[in-house]
């Protein structure tokens, strides 16, 4: 066991684990403020939902020894995991780790259905998904499956994160169809500010999340580090400049989400490219994402939040380009296509064919198996007043109904009619 390893380890899995509740500031300030707590909450749930599924089950079935598609049940109820080393750090923060993934992976997907989504069969549907897609993928790229026999390079969740994610999210706004009045109004992002916010919190945590993917204080946990700081910044750059060429303005929404994009798209690259590799790769990335969310804006597809274009597809570009631009040099191990070795971009396209196909199909099965004990949807009246109140019996942002206007005591009583008894407008006061 290493000490500097192990401190490293329990600093990235706090890390990673924040970028939970950051996910809900990021989406919680693109919805309507009649929904902000309840896509936050989308978020916070995960972390006692997921979390719990992962202890009992989910850690298993992903990293137990199994066979090529999936974990054996020698480690449900975390069974025989506990202060032995696994690699160099205790296996019971292996675990800890592992299942912060677990969690915001799953949690990812609210972006596809807020506004519109009952919580009861949200929590539930979730929670299956994590057990029954994301740890299987899981299992194949990092618990010794086929893909990882095959050469498969996800440094830190391309595939088995994002484009898993990506994928349910499509198949997740496609099941449920559009929100009312979608395509006929705008829904206008209700607080901006908290979307830079939680934009600037994943970026912090990110770098748990791809350095500590090293699973040690090393070389390659600097390297993942290093490109976890440049990738976003180069997506963001190339993303504003398109943003000013096309509109005139930069817009704060668009620099939180090439930040995000950028992030997505070093993920299964992060330990395994150059420097200036990653920064290649997150300028790149800003391309197919910018102009996926243009062409989804004018079509029937209400992916609420943009999680396809941010997370799938920015996985996928992510994920094929690492079989382009990995290196030797940097990672020791294997070169992509650009250092002659055209095999692997074949391999990462296997690996992000087969993460398609299997969330695609099984995320559509459970959600149908769900539905057949509740409505996915809330009903029209529920929606139209806000999932804040109907689901959770709270407001993000409480109005004081019965507030009064009292004059200055210089008033004479003739003043008195003008008292006045504020009351809310369409929650403004």
């Amino acid at each position: 066991m290493n000490g500097a390893d192990t401190a490293w380890m329990l600093m990235s899995t706090a890390l990673v684990l924040l970028m939970t509740p950051a996910l809900g500031f990021f989406y919680g300030g693109l919805v309507r403020s009649k929904n902000a707590l309840n896509t936050i909450m989308m978020s916070v749930a995960a972390l006692g939902f997921l979390g719990m599924a992962w202890a009992m089950l989910g850690y298993s079935l992903a990293f137990a020894p199994g066979n090529d598609w999936i974990g054996d049940l020698s480690r449900v109820g975390l069974r025989h995991v506990g202060l032995e080393v696994q690699g160099t750090i205790p296996h019971v923060l292996f675990m800890a780790y592992q299942g912060t993934f677990f969690i915001i992976t799953a949690a990812l997907i609210s972006g596809a259905v807020v506004e519109r989504m009952a919580f009861g069969p949200y929590v539930t549907f979730i929670t299956l998904w994590g057990l029954v897609i994301y740890a299987p993928v899981a299992h194949w790229v990092w618990g010794g499956g086929f893909l990882a026999k095959m050469g498969a390079l996800d440094f830190a969740g391309g595939t088995v994160v994002h484009v898993n994610a990506g994928v349910a999210a499509l198949v997740a706004a496609m099941v449920l169809g559009p929100r009312k009045d979608y395509g006929r109004r705008a829904f206008v992002p209700h607080n901006v500010a908290f979307t830079v916010l939680g934009a600037g919190l994943l970026w912090f945590g990110w770098f748990g999340f791809n350095a500590g993917s090293a699973l040690a204080a090393n070389a390659s946990a600097a390297l993942a580090f290093t490109n976890t700081m440049l990738a976003p910044a180069a997506t963001l750059f190339v993303w504003t400049l398109l943003d000013l060429k096309r509109t005139g303005k930069a817009t704060a929404v668009g620099a939180a989400t090439g930040i995000v994009v950028g992030l997505v798209a070093v993920t299964p690259a992060a330990g395994f490219v150059s420097p200036l590799g990653a920064i290649l790769l997150g300028g790149f990335a800003a391309f197919p994402s910018y102009y996926a969310l243009i062409w989804r804006a004018r079509t029937r597809l209400d992916d609420s939040l943009d999680v396809v274009a941010a997370h799938g597809l920015g996985g996928t570009v992510g994920a094929l380009l690492t079989g382009v631009l990995a290196t030797k040099t940097w990672n020791g191990a294997t070169d992509g296509l650009l250092f002659g070795n055209p095999k692997q971009l074949l391999i990462q396209a296997a690996a992000v064919g087969a993460a398609i196909v299997f969330s695609g199909v099984g995320t559509f099965v459970l959600l149908k198996l769900v539905s057949l004990f509740a409505p996915l949807r809330v009903n029209s009246r529920d929606e139209g007043m806000g999932l804040d109140v109907t689901q959770h019996g709270e407001e993000a942002y409480a109005h004081d109904e019965g507030a009064i206007l009292v004059l200055p005591e210089v008033a004479t009583p003739a003043a008195a009619p003008a008292v006045a008894r504020l009351e809310p407008q369409g929650g403004r006061a």
